[in-house]
């Protein structure tokens, strides 16, 4: 037990005298009517085995020093992977027809496993408002409610005939397009280097039924940005 005692120790002192002098700076006493953020975004849905990357921006309106109206856009490509067992089970049974009958007439190799890579490029709209917590200068902490519309598109890139054949059945344009709404949560932090700049770090959690043509399941995705932000226009802290 002592060891264990001694860490939390050395990680929870640090962190109280951290939280102690930021709390000693005051509250901020000068907050700007909007902001502008612009910077690095990196899009993950596990489930798909889709990464991306991409940017991200931003814009704020504060009516209030607690509360931003905004508007958020994001764009980032990167790679999934589809196996059979993402796929509606109308679809499933369809191929299992088909790879039982290639197996019959000896033309499916010897454990042969159904995996199309493709290319996605996916975009991300959303709007609404912004809770900020500014009790301390240097700082500010936010979180939102995420909502919008997500639009993919994924290019697939079948590796063997038999996997072409396939995509051609499902994907006959060679591509598939599709636009939903989304809705989650997110939050940051702004680190305030001075009154008009800052740096931001933020993440969205997010949840859509994106391609539910094809794929059975909904999905979790996850978009992490990091990058500057910009304050401007008058100071809105009534004194």
């Amino acid at each position: 037990m002592l060891p264990s005692v001694s860490i939390s120790r050395r990680v929870a002192v640090p962190l109280l005298l951290i939280l102690l002098a930021l709390s000693a700076q005051g509250q901020q006493s000068y907050v700007t009517r909007f902001d502008a953020f612009a910077g690095y975004a990196y899009l993950n849905s596990p489930h798909v085995s889709l990464a991306e990357n991409g940017f991200q921006t931003q814009f704020g309106v504060r009516p209030w020093t607690w509360m931003s109206i905004g508007f958020d856009y994001s764009l980032s490509q990167g790679d999934l992977t589809l196996t059979p067992n993402l796929l509606l089970p109308s679809i499933q049974q369809t191929l299992g027809a088909v790879l039982a009958q290639l197996a019959a007439a000896g033309k499916l190799p010897p454990g042969y496993s159904l995996v199309v890579p493709a290319s996605s490029t996916t975009q991300t709209f959303a709007g609404g408002p912004q809770f900020a917590f500014r009790h301390w200068k240097p700082i500010t902490l936010f979180i939102r409610p995420s909502c919008g519309i997500i639009k993919e598109t994924a290019t697939p890139h079948p590796g063997d005939p038999i996997a072409t054949l396939i995509t051609q059945q499902l994907a006959p344009s060679g591509e598939k397009r599709d636009n939903v709404i989304f809705y989650g949560f997110g939050g940051g932090i702004d680190l305030l280097f001075s009154k008009h700049f800052a740096a931001r770090i933020q993440a969205d959690f997010v949840h859509d039924h994106l391609f539910s043509d094809l794929l059975t399941d909904s999905r979790n995705t996850v978009r992490f940005s990091i990058g500057p932000c910009f304050n401007f226009g008058k100071n809105i802290v009534k004194k």
